[in-house]
């Protein structure tokens, strides 16, 4: 029986300013991913979210990204593999505090936006993420783009990972993500996000934007929560992959 994680960034809220629909999305989850303070959330944010995590049972990850909260960490910045490095553990450690004050287990890690996209495409850089990763904890899981160089780079020390794959964005033929700043990046139709994480999680393909079919490891499929339609997505999502033969369980 095929099985899949189902997650979604979270935490994104800042001061007075609220994104996403955490609480919403919550219960039709299996892992989180809260934003460490840099592209995103802050203390009582990241608190509140580690809360609500346990509440529900649900898996908690470190979603690290470039220090950049006007740009919500979606720009890219020029980084050495050292300070790429630093930023990982620094935010792993702030988030795992929160964790280790409510008695709950920090599982994963996935980087965020710009960071996480570069990474995919330049090893330097995933190593750099990877090493981060296992300097705080050598249990962590990466969580990253499917065939991406944050893969690789996890194999070549040993450290757990898990392939994620994307509900709402569109593929390019190398297997990367369509920018956000280019038509067709965002997949708005909730059936065709559905038919596609349907045959992602069974099959293991996906159709790029120019109609290249895509081989690709389905272990877990991200649903934006700042999305205008998570809530719809998510709902929807989860109901028809257990009625395709599914199993939603965290990676």
């Amino acid at each position: 029986m095929a099985a899949i994680d189902l997650n979604c960034d979270l935490g994104e809220s800042f001061g007075a300013y609220k994104i996403g629909m955490d609480s919403e999305v919550l219960p039709y989850i299996t892992s989180a991913n809260v934003a460490c303070g840099f592209h995103a959330g802050d203390p009582l944010v990241m608190d509140r979210t580690v809360a609500l995590c346990s509440e529900h049972r649900i898996h908690v990850g470190a979603h690290p990204g470039f220090p950049d909260l006007i740009g919500f960490g979606r720009r890219n910045m020029v980084v050495t593999p050292d300070e790429a490095k630093a930023y990982i553990v620094y935010q792993i450690g702030a988030l795992k505090g929160f964790c280790d004050a409510r008695g709950l287990r920090l599982n994963h890690v996935k980087p965020h936006g710009a960071l996480y996209n570069m990474a995919g495409k330049d090893l330097a850089l995933a190593r750099a993420i990877a090493a981060g990763i296992q300097a705080v904890d050598k249990s962590l899981v990466l969580l990253a783009l499917s065939g991406s160089q944050m893969i690789e780079a996890a194999k070549e020390i040993g450290l757990p990972y898990a392939s994620e794959v994307f509900a709402d964005r569109a593929y390019q033929s190398d297997g990367s993500l369509v920018p956000r700043s280019q038509a067709g990046a965002m997949i708005e139709d909730e059936d065709e996000a559905v038919a596609r994480v349907i045959r992602m999680a069974k099959d293991g393909k996906v159709t790029a934007v120019d109609g290249t079919e895509i081989d690709i490891q389905a272990d877990s499929v991200c649903v934006h929560g700042d999305g205008v339609k998570a809530l719809a997505f998510v709902q929807k999502i989860s109901q028809e992959l257990v009625r395709a033969g599914v199993e939603i369980r965290a990676f």
